[in-house]
């Protein structure tokens, strides 16, 4: 299998024992790093590969074979190109093998004293879910805690009180999904895995603490699979990914119009949603020495209309999170799918009758919602050190 734009960064870079490497999964490639963090937050990228590979959906890997592969080879080509000895991953997990949980516990003291960290242990130990129906407890992030004055704060410890209450987000990983990962790296010399929620991930590294703490609902835009979480405090109280992308509006293209796949792939990024052509305007492409042309007025009619049933699924999350209206409120988009097809944030603006914010890594050459997850998990990672 070839990897596809594969490149090293940062060769020479002397190392400082402080690296990290981790794997973004998402649904149409597969993408390794090894990085450090650099000045004023950013990162120093000592290599960096990616492959596609099937991709998955409904909770599935859509080939198994091919899902190693791909892992395999950008795995061992940026080790390969990291110049260090790495033995420890972490692997970000996609919000479709995920389960999200919220708990909501107390624990009373005889007299007000000062919250210790074997308090905090304590609410957090007696509020883990049990692991079972497939699916095991890989994370947890508190979204808040309560004292017994009603004050709401992210960090107990040290504040005087006779109760504390914990507000947890816990994440569950698919089993199989797991094993599978464990599968794939065997015989790499990597001995160690870490797994990460990639909803928590991107939470806690693209928002700032303030916009956490008012709810922020964040829509992953992907291939295959999207992800819309609704973030608040340091966890996430929400998420539902379904198996809607941009694939499918490619899909649907190739059905209408009774085309190639490939060839509606490349009408997605030949049409703007909000150019003012004339009405006789044609995209155009050849492919496999055949021209395919068509009006742009039907392209973009077509397009809309997949990008409306993604809208549908958004309006289904919104309604199934009931803590919270978020109707009206800024909707934050991100993703490597988002900037695939020109207007789509406006025209899901339109749709759900709220702002669309597209948000990305704020980082010199990197500020694309495609690097949102990989950037995330690197953040993770090196927070996690």
């Amino acid at each position: 299998m070839r990897v596809r734009g594969a490149y090293a960064l940062g060769k020479g870079i002397k190392v400082r024992n402080k690296s990290v490497a981790v794997l973004d999964i998402r649904s149409s490639e597969v993408c390794a790093a090894v990085g450090e963090r650099g000045v004023n937050n950013t990162f120093v990228i000592k290599s960096k590969y990616s492959c596609g590979y099937e991709g998955f959906a409904d909770g599935e890997l859509l080939d198994v074979a091919s899902f190693n592969a791909a892992l395999r080879d950008v795995v061992s080509a940026t080790l390969a190109a990291a110049g260090e000895k790495i033995t420890r991953f972490h692997v970000g997990i996609p919000g479709e093998f995920l389960r999200t949980l919220v708990t909501d516990n107390v624990i009373s003291f005889p007299e007000r004293r000062r919250i210790r960290q074997s308090h905090v242990q304590a609410v957090t130990s007696m509020s883990r879910p049990a692991d079972g129906g497939g699916y095991s407890v890989v994370e947890s992030s508190p979204v808040y805690y309560v004292l017994s004055d009603k004050r709401r704060v992210v960090d107990p410890e040290g504040c005087l009180s006779d109760s504390l209450r914990a507000r947890i987000s816990w994440f569950l990983c698919k089993d199989s999904f797991a094993e599978c990962v464990r599968i794939a790296f065997g015989g790499m010399g990597v001995t160690s895995l870490a797994f990460v929620p990639s909803p928590l991930a991107q939470g806690n590294y693209l928002f700032e603490p303030q916009e956490r703490d008012l709810y922020a609902a964040l829509f992953d835009m992907g291939y295959i699979s999207s992800t819309y979480s609704v973030v608040c405090g340091n966890g996430v109280v929400f998420s539902q990914s379904f198996s809607v992308g941009t694939g499918h509006i490619a899909a649907l293209l190739m059905d209408e119009l009774k085309i190639p796949y490939e060839v509606a792939v490349g009408f997605l990024g030949k049409v703007n949603l909000n150019a003012k052509e004339r009405l006789t305007s044609k995209q155009e492409i050849k492919y496999r020495d055949k021209l395919y042309s068509f009006s742009t007025a039907s392209l973009r009619d077509v397009i809309r209309e997949g990008l409306d049933g993604v809208c549908e699924m958004i309006e289904e999350c919104r309604h199934a999170f009931a803590e919270k209206d978020m109707s009206g409120r800024p909707l934050y988009v991100t993703g490597d799918a988002i900037k695939t097809i020109r207007g789509t944030a406006e025209h899901l603006s339109n749709r759900l009758e709220c702002a669309v914010n597209v948000i990305a890594p704020r980082l010199p050459y990197y500020d694309k919602p495609a690097f949102s997850s990989l950037f995330s998990l690197l953040d993770a990672a090196i927070g996690a050190k």
